[in-house]
């Protein structure tokens, strides 16, 4: 158990750095990992978030650690 548990984290890991790498541009340049994974604090904010897409890019980074869980949990079980 203590192994697919680690299995996991690690493949959440992976899989959260690889959408950053992949997801996380705008403009040919990586934004800046707090703006990515902190809330809006106001209306105007959250506008501006959609606007430029930074939605769309935090949810594409969590869907690619999601992912990475699923790949490490399944690879955890297949090596028992």
């Amino acid at each position: 158990m203590k192994r697919t548990i680690i299995f996991v984290l690690i493949f959440i890991v992976i899989g959260l750095v690889l959408g950053y790498v992949i997801f996380g541009r705008i403009s040919g340049e990586y934004i800046d990992i707090r703006a990515i994974f902190t809330n809006s604090d106001n209306v105007l904010e959250s506008l501006g978030r959609s606007i430029t897409g930074l939605k769309e890019i935090k949810q594409n980074i969590l869907i690619s650690g999601g992912v990475g869980g699923v790949l490490g949990l399944i690879i955890s079980l297949i090596r028992k």
